[in-house]
Parts: structure tokens; sequence; C-alpha cells
């Protein structure tokens, strides 16, 4: 095992490695902008290197500094968390070529999930469902408009890189697509290098769930089951939940060994995601692969018992899973809500100093956050400050300690989404199981 371990990430997922790492046994090295020398995640650790001024681009994104730290600090591995540099291919490349353990999957296997394009044609390769569609970029507006028509409109023009719902729109007629393809191509390319643009048939009114995976060096895979992460504002996640309870036995064990199928047709190595869609008939179709560690991996280890950061160090230090498919079991029923320092009506960033924080305690109540009272929200970073995750006997009960925990809970000096959630948690829409992607703009924001 590592002796040392240099968490390439900020907040709430620096803590939570810190966490594992200890139980462990293993030294931790964290690294904070100038705004975050105070933060709890560098307080936390064994010891700690400023990276740069507080932009991301001059700080956590500084792949020759971070390496510099981890020369200097003598880190054995870097976990790279979510977001940041933790998709970055020419990161876990790097790594590789300074002797230094990334943890997580190869620089290739990055590179080629990371275009949807390619990991689609990958996906088909492997027998995977994918939405009918094409699996090549578009030449421009008018190749555009002819296959969406031969596809039959409406359509999801949406980018080959990246995420979080940039490049990406519904399109309903040969008119729209005329007007939305240079823009969004135009966004792609600035905000990944990468414009080429792609289209699929639109799902009508689908589900997200996602398929939690590991899989060693050893040619072993297994899935842990599903996660529900339909209820979303903007393309972004806001609440999940699992298991999903849309899902029958049957469809559970397809989506799981499809997601196995996927991960092993590309020798994919430690713990990552295979997200589909899922239709009305509960069709499901392969949208993305996350290599990394999600957001949303609580709920996983609530309700199977695993410690998903110690499987992700054990992998990367050589080890094989120590456990098989049929030792997975699940218990409970367990629901995460991310709580965003933003107006909870538009949405908006809420930066500022945190004067109150008061968390609500109790069984089945978990917290991952690095905020405290005192904590100054900058506005450089992403506004998500902290994880509530409760876990019930069964869906109902973890609802009913859910809407509780969110009554107790308090933040001052900010504003945060928590209205959004109670008012997404209390509809009976939610209770009763209706959790599609329009969640929001159907419930929500159509009262606003």
């Amino acid at each position: 095992m590592f002796k040392k371990i240099l968490i390439a990430n900020r907040g709430e997922i620096a803590a939570r490695v810190i966490r594992t790492c200890k139980s462990l046994g293993i030294a931790t090295v964290s690294i904070y902008s100038k705004v975050d020398k105070e933060a709890p995640h560098v307080t936390m650790a064994d010891e700690a290197y400023e990276c740069g001024n507080p932009r991301v681009t001059d700080s956590y994104l500084k792949i020759d500094k971070i390496l510099e730290i981890a020369r200097l600090s003598k880190a054995d591995a870097i976990h790279p968390g979510y977001g940041l540099l933790s998709e970055n291919a020419e990161f876990a490349r790097r790594c590789e070529e300074a002797g230094i353990v990334f943890i997580g999957p190869s620089a290739d296997v990055i590179s080629r999930m990371g275009s949807k394009i390619e990991s689609r044609n990958s996906m088909e390769k492997a027998g995977v469902p994918v939405v009918p569609g094409i699996s090549y970029p578009l030449a421009d507006a008018e190749e555009a408009a002819r296959e969406a028509h031969r596809i039959g409109y409406p359509v999801m023009l949406k980018a080959s890189a990246g995420g979080g719902g940039i490049g990406m729109q519904i399109v309903y007629n040969e008119s729209e697509m005329k007007q939305a393809f240079e823009g969004n191509r135009k966004r792609a390319s600035d905000f990944f290098g990468d414009g080429a643009m792609y289209i699929e048939k639109v799902v009508e009114n689908p589900r997200h769930i996602e398929i939690q995976i590991l899989a060693d060096s050893y040619g072993n895979t297994v899935h842990l089951g599903e996660r529900e992460c339909s209820i979303q504002r903007r393309h972004q996640k806001v609440v999940e939940e699992a298991p999903s309870a849309y899902l029958d036995e049957l469809t559970r064990s397809k989506m799981g060994e499809a997601a196995v199928r996927a991960a092993q047709s590309i020798g994919y190595r430690n713990a990552g995601t295979i997200e589909f869609l899922v239709d009305g008939n509960k069709n499901f179709y392969f949208l993305e692969m996350n290599t990394r560690l999600q957001v949303e991996h609580t709920i996983t280890e609530e309700i199977t018992g695993l410690d998903l950061v110690a499987e992700q160090l054990r992998i990367a230090a050589g080890h094989c899973l120590n456990f098989g498919q049929s030792a997975v079991t699940r218990d409970g029923h367990a629901i995460e809500v991310r709580i965003y320092a933003e107006d909870p009506k538009t949405f908006f960033p809420s930066p500022g100093v945190i004067t109150k924080l008061a968390i609500p305690e109790g069984d089945g109540i978990r917290h991952e956050l690095a905020v405290h009272d005192g904590s100054m929200v900058t506005p450089f970073y992403d506004p998500m400050i902290a994880k509530l995750i409760v876990k019930g006997k069964d869906r109902d009960e973890a609802i009913d300690r859910l809407q509780q925990a969110l009554a107790d809970y308090q933040v001052e000096g900010i504003k945060t989404n928590i209205p959004m959630l109670q008012e997404v948690i209390a509809h009976p829409a939610f209770r009763s199981g209706d959790t599609t992607t329009s969640f929001v703009a159907k419930y929500v924001l159509e009262k606003t």
C-alpha cells in the first residue's frame, strides 16, 4: 500500500479522501490556492502546499506545479477526486511519466471515454445499447440537418467533449438546427478545445440511472448496483438515490451486466460509472462513462457497506479485488442531496461568509462537507458546499429522515438551495417515484 498520497483537489472531496487515507495509515498531502489557505482540507492533511492564485487555471489545474509538489513531498500516488483534473488524460499521463501512481484508469482509457463519439463507438462494439444516432463528428449544420431528418426530430445536438450540458441542445426542426449548430460548436470549442458535434435521437422524459463499477488489474470487474440521478437542474444532479425506485430486478441485472461488459471491453481499471438513460418501457441506453469517483458515490457506500475510496487505493496499489459479484449486496435505501451556495429560485451563485452553520445529527444521517462557521465561499469554484446523505430501512424512511434533516439544516450568511431541495423532497411525485429528468422543470420551475 502507498505510504503517502497527494490529493489534487479541494473542498469536501479532498476531506473525504483524507479521511480514508488516515484510516489506512497513509500520510496525506493537500494543495491549496491562496484563498483556500485556511480551508478544512488543508488543516486535515499531514502536509499542505500552496499551488497558486485563486482561479483554478492558476492553481488546481496547474499540472506542472502539482507534480512539483508531489516530488517535493515524496508522494507515492495522486488521488484526483472528481472535477478539476480527474478526467484529464494528460495529467494521468504526466503522473505515469513522473513515476507517480495516478489513482484512476489509464490515460488512454480516460482519453477514449472523454470523447462521447469514441465512447459511443466503443459501446456499440461491446454490445451495449446506445441511443439511435450517429457515431462520427458532423461537418457542418447542413449535414446535421440531413442526419436529423433521417433519424427523426426531435434530436439532441451534443458536443463530443466535456460535460455539464455545455454544447448540448434539444432541436425540434431544421430551422432550429441551423441556428443551434454553430453556437454550440463554438461553445464546445471554447470550453473544451474540441468543437466536434454529433446528434442522437431524444429519449422522451427519461430517467438518468448509472451503474457503479470496480475493476482491478487482473481482469476482475464487479458492479455495485445503480444510482438514480434524474433530478437535475441545468443538467447538474441535485438529488441522487440508491437503489432506483423505478427498476425491476430483471432490468437492474441487465444494466449491471451491460456496465461490466462495457468496462471490460475497454480494459478499465479502478472505480468508474456507466451512465444510462432509461425510457418509459425500461429500455436503457448508454449515455457516457465517468472515469473517476462520482460526487454521489456516498449512497452506494451506504447501501453496500463498502468504502469506495479505500477500494480505489487498493486497486491502484496493485491489489486484487477481494470479493466477487455474488458478495455484493444492498441494505436499505440511501438518498443524497447536494447543498449549493446559490439562490434557490434563480440558481445564481451566492458567495460570501457563512456566519452560522448548524448541521443535523441522528441515526442514518451522514455529512460530507468542508466548510464551517466563518468559512468564505468564494466565486472561484463550484458552489457546492456540502452533501447531506440519509439512509433508511426503505425509501419511505429515507425520505422522512431527509425531510427532517433538511428542516434542521441551518446555513446563514449566504443563500443556499435548501428551500428548493425541500420542495423537491416534499412533492408527492417524488414520494411516488415519478422522478424523471423533467422533474425540476415540471414541478419546481413552473411555479417560479
